[in-house]
């Protein structure tokens, strides 16, 4: 190692060091062991350029073990990025560009949010597929215009957790070899020795899933790191694995491979002691030398010159190929034909009674042929869930041009992966799966939620209507659960036309993620239904009287129990408003005047449905309004029959109004 390059590593030690000292929380010990192979890589492997983060054809850089996070923050100061000293000094605090955890859309230079472990390296196999998927899609003899690698570093936390491992098995079982972790390997977990629940060969585990695997021994051997990069980077058959044996908190006398230089900060005496071991200024906080910030200066242009070459590239590849090059512009640009989506056909459908997940796949085959770089698939249910793209391929190790993906039955990271789909670019990304099995999806929804990625969750066999699969199958509170995520549309449908409406929302939102909620029985088809569900509740079928007795809600498959009572009701001379509420969220975003006038507040007599748990409504029905929901698990029987013994009918509707 050049004298220089050590110098600049202790710098990342020590400024990571200082930041969590300053702030008085955060980790130190993965930025000073892993700072060697971090450093090696930006420095002579990665091709970026810190003058245009968003470059395309950049490689992707992930920190998956987000609490080092102080270790990329240095790097994104050193690199000029726009993190400036102030800004490692304001680490953890409040409006600051450097919080606790890295979070994509918030600094410059993150490329996903993690902390979560084993998010970020699962989502960067979603950016390893999405990269593989395009470059077949747009490459040319001669060109290779999307050609770049996505690098995680993950530590023993990220490979306990059950996330990494479905994720990279797909990744063997797909060969995707531009994906290269680094397995930051101390031996030190929070509690003590990893020795007390990690005593596994994760080298042979990677193995068996087809991976390559290499060992760097000595952390601090740059050299052999570098080795290893361009060796896994040779292997053009498997992703790779490269472990490299490191200490936690290296350079601190006192804490070095211990578990307390894990989760706190070192302490102002050992500080000052790693400073002396290291050869650092004592007496100069947050210091990088001139010579330093000079090299590394000298680094980063290198990306500029990387870029402006790919640039040139791309201006010849525009000659050659120029469909191509327009299609590539408009998908990485997000172009979506919403004129397209506005025509007629994309809102006609058959009207007799249908399934709301089988419309839903008669709109996927309808988007396809309107946005061809729509791209995603199903945790081995697209049978079921209707997902399947016809005629257009699967995706595999032996074709990456197909755009169904068979992500096995993997929910977590099947969600991950989509959001690394959604992050790279170039794509509408959605997964799927049956709507009981979003617990598995969770952490990933919410993950997808706060980074604010249009991706669409098609989650379906939504409520007891599932029948006689019973209650492990029948979702009750995971409605109540979705709505609670900040950002997240909730969409639930009850006809084909709402279904559509959905769709719509969904690949036209730029901004958060939507789940579509959709039922395995059979609904109605709604004369006004349409377009108007993108405002979340409307009036579905209006009363005859200026003011009506009573207002109707529901969503969904229960949308057909109010219309059915709203007749029955009016044979009594009750007259009642029905409105269809597919989306709180959207609902909820309108103005104060359009609310008042699907639900004018002197119309205090209001019965809500749904078939699940009653969470939310009530801020529809008010004090003197009913909720009919469920406050049980469902049963297994013929959905009809569950329907009738749980009480989800017409007759409860009337007679909760009548009670009225």
């Amino acid at each position: 190692m050049s004298t220089i390059q050590e110098q600049a590593i202790n710098t990342i030690r020590i400024l990571s060091a200082e930041g969590v000292q300053k702030a008085n929380s955060g980790h130190p010990g993965l930025p000073m062991g892993a700072a060697p192979m971090a450093f090696e890589l930006w420095a002579n492997h990665l091709n970026h350029n810190p003058k245009n983060p968003k470059w395309d054809n950049r490689d992707r850089f992930i920190l998956s073990a987000g609490h080092g996070s102080m270790l990329v923050y240095s790097l994104l100061h050193l690199f000029g990025y726009g993190l400036e000293i102030e800004d490692l000094k304001n680490f953890r605090q409040w409006d600051s560009l450097t919080p606790g955890h890295p979070e994509f859309g918030h600094t410059v230079g993150i490329e996903t949010t993690t902390g979560p472990l084993g998010a970020g390296f699962a989502t960067g196999i979603g950016m390893a597929m999405a990269e593989a998927h395009l470059a077949t899609k747009f490459n040319k003899d001669k060109y290779p215009i999307v050609d770049h690698y996505t690098y995680a570093i993950v530590g023993d936390g990220c490979l306990m957790e059950g996330v990494t491992a479905e994720a990279a098995s797909l990744a063997g079982t797909l060969a995707l070899d531009k994906f290269i972790a680094f397995y930051d390997s101390n031996q030190i977990s929070i509690e003590g020795s990893t020795d007390l629940a990690f005593t596994e060969d994760v080298a042979k585990r990677f193995e068996a899933y087809h991976w390559q695997v290499l060992e760097v021994e000595d952390g601090n051997d740059s050299v052999a790191i570098g080795k290893a990069i361009e060796e896994a980077k040779a292997n053009t058959e498997q992703p790779s694995l490269i472990i490299v044996k490191t200490k936690i908190g290296f350079g601190c006398p006192a804490k070095e491979g211990k578990a307390s230089a894990h989760g706190e900060p070192l302490g102002q005496e050992n500080l000052i002691a790693t400073k002396e071991n290291l050869g650092m200024p004592v007496d100069k906080e947050f210091y990088v030398s001139e010579e330093v910030q000079t090299y590394i200066n000298q680094l980063a242009a290198k990306g500029a010159e990387t870029e402006d070459a790919w640039n040139t590239l791309f201006d010849d590849y525009k000659k050659a190929y120029p469909e191509l090059a327009a299609q590539y512009e408009k998908d990485m640009n997000g172009f979506i034909d919403v004129e397209a989506l506005d025509a007629k056909d994309f809102w006609t459908y058959d009207e007799k009674p249908n399934a709301t997940r089988a419309t839903s796949g008669q709109v996927i085959q309808k988007l396809v042929k309107i946005i061809p770089n729509l791209f995603g698939g199903s945790a081995d249910l697209a049978p079921s869930t209707k997902t399947w793209m016809n005629d257009q391929g699967e995706f595999s190790k032996d074709n990456y041009a197909g755009k169904n993906i068979h992500f096995g039955v993997r929910e977590l990271s099947m969600t991950a992966m989509g959001n690394g789909l959604a992050i790279h670019g170039g794509l509408v990304a959605f997964t799927s799966t049956f709507f009981v099995f979003s617990d598995y999806m969770k952490p990933m929804i919410r993950l997808a939620a706060l980074m604010g990625l249009p991706h669409t969750f098609v989650l379906t066999h939504d409520s007891i209507g599932v029948g006689e699969d019973g209650p492990t199958h029948q979702p009750i509170e995971q409605l109540a659960s979705l709505r609670t995520i900040p950002n997240l549309v909730t969409f639930r449908p009850a006809d084909a036309k709402e279904v559509a409406a959905g769709w719509y929302f969904a690949v036209t939102n730029k901004k958060q993620p939507t789940a579509l909620i959709l039922t395995r029985q059979n609904v109605g088809f709604y004369e006004k239904s349409g377009k108007d569900a993108l405002k979340g509740g409307y009036i579905l079928i209006d009363s005859e009287k200026a003011t009506p007795d009573v207002i109707l809600m529901a969503s969904g498959s229960e949308v057909g129990q109010i219309v059915e009572a709203a007749e029955m009701l009016k044979k009594d001379g009750i007259d009642a408003r029905v409105v269809s509420m597919p989306s709180m969220e959207l609902f909820n975003a309108q103005s104060d005047e359009y609310k008042e006038s699907v639900l004018p507040k002197d119309v205090r007599k209001r019965v809500a449905m749904e078939a699940a748990r009653t969470f939310g409504w009530c801020q529809y029905v008010g004090l003197d309004g009913k909720v009919i929901g469920l406050d049980r698990f469902g049963a297994s029987a013929p959905g009809e029959k569950v329907y009738e013994e749980l009480g989800m009918t017409a007759q409860a509707v009337v007679e909760a109004v009548k009670a009225l």
